[in-house]
């Protein structure tokens, strides 16, 4: 059993002055992100109006799939024209390294 993460830190833009526009921006990219059947919220700077972090993990059997996995998870946020992506931390864990 192997398990993913990825945490993607992103900015959002000017107009995002209110915790109700920020949610209208990430709602639909959470959308996207589960269709992977992975797990997503939004997972640090809650009360920054322009910044956002969104937490992914997946489970899977075998490390390459995970990795596959958390690729599309990528690719999805930073093809998003709205936001920018401006890091991403991503770690993998094998039974190993427990």
């Amino acid at each position: 059993m192997f398990t993913g993460t990825a945490l993607f830190d992103l900015l959002l833009p000017g107009d995002s002055r209110s915790l109700k526009d920020k949610r209208g921006y990430l709602r639909p990219i959470l959308a996207v992100l589960r269709k992977y059947e992975v797990s997503a919220a939004e997972v640090g700077d809650q009360d920054r109006h322009g910044r956002a972090q969104l937490g992914v993990a997946v489970v899977a059997a075998d490390a390459a799939h995970v990795r596959e996995i958390l690729d599309h998870c990528e690719r999805a946020v930073a093809g998003r024209p709205e936001v920018e992506l401006l890091s991403v931390k991503r770690r993998v864990i094998g039974d190993d390294d427990f």
